[in-house]
């Protein structure tokens, strides 16, 4: 199925600018970093199928304009952590985000996006369980002037630094916790996504 037409039964055809729109507008900015059951229902009734499509890379065309791979990254990154929050498929995108955004960012495209945009082409690096992902994303953040995104890409940095993965992923992944991440899990500190 072409990539312009990938769609949810009664919804409108996704497009990079329809997931854009979604994504930034303003009743989303606020619900961002604060999501509801109810939001991360609404998500993935609207956004499943489109999800499905980009990790069996049919709408992979949409990384060749800055907007597009913006579009997919988010596609690929956020989307799931909403429409499939505590479960595995949550990370499941993850790779492909880390190649749209690498791939992004070699052509100059994270230069051609607003700064209040381009965070989002830069936080699949930071959602990586990959040190080198984090050092970069850390370098991307600091250059962009991001500083708020710039503090939680050192957190997370650090994370993977200490333990070499997400501890609050462990149980979703069905990973063995360590026992010091067991008792980072339990503190006050505790990252938990």
């Amino acid at each position: 199925m072409p990539s312009d037409t990938m769609q949810a039964p009664g919804s409108a055809p996704a497009t990079p600018d329809a997931v854009l729109a979604f994504w930034f507008a303003d009743a989303m900015r606020r619900a961002w970093f604060r999501s509801t059951p109810a939001l991360d229902a609404q998500i993935r009734a609207r956004f499943e199928g489109l999800w499905r499509a980009a990790t069996d890379g049919h709408v992979d065309d949409w990384a060749d304009t800055p907007e597009g791979a913006l579009a997919l990254a988010i596609v690929l990154d956020q989307l799931p952590l909403n429409m499939f929050r505590g479960q595995p498929e949550a990370f499941a995108g993850e790779a492909q985000a880390i190649a749209v955004a690498q791939r992004a960012i070699a052509a100059g495209f994270d230069h051609q996006l607003p700064p209040e945009r381009v965070a989002f082409l830069y936080m699949p690096l930071m959602h990586s369980e990959a040190l080198v992902h984090q050092e970069q994303a850390v370098r991307l953040f600091a250059a962009a002037g991001l500083d708020d995104n710039l503090r939680f890409a050192r957190h997370h940095h650090d994370l993977i630094r200490r333990f070499g993965r997400f501890p609050h992923r462990n149980a979703i992944l069905g990973r063995q916790s360590t026992p010091d991440e067991l008792a980072y899990l339990a503190s006050k500190q505790a990252f938990t996504g």
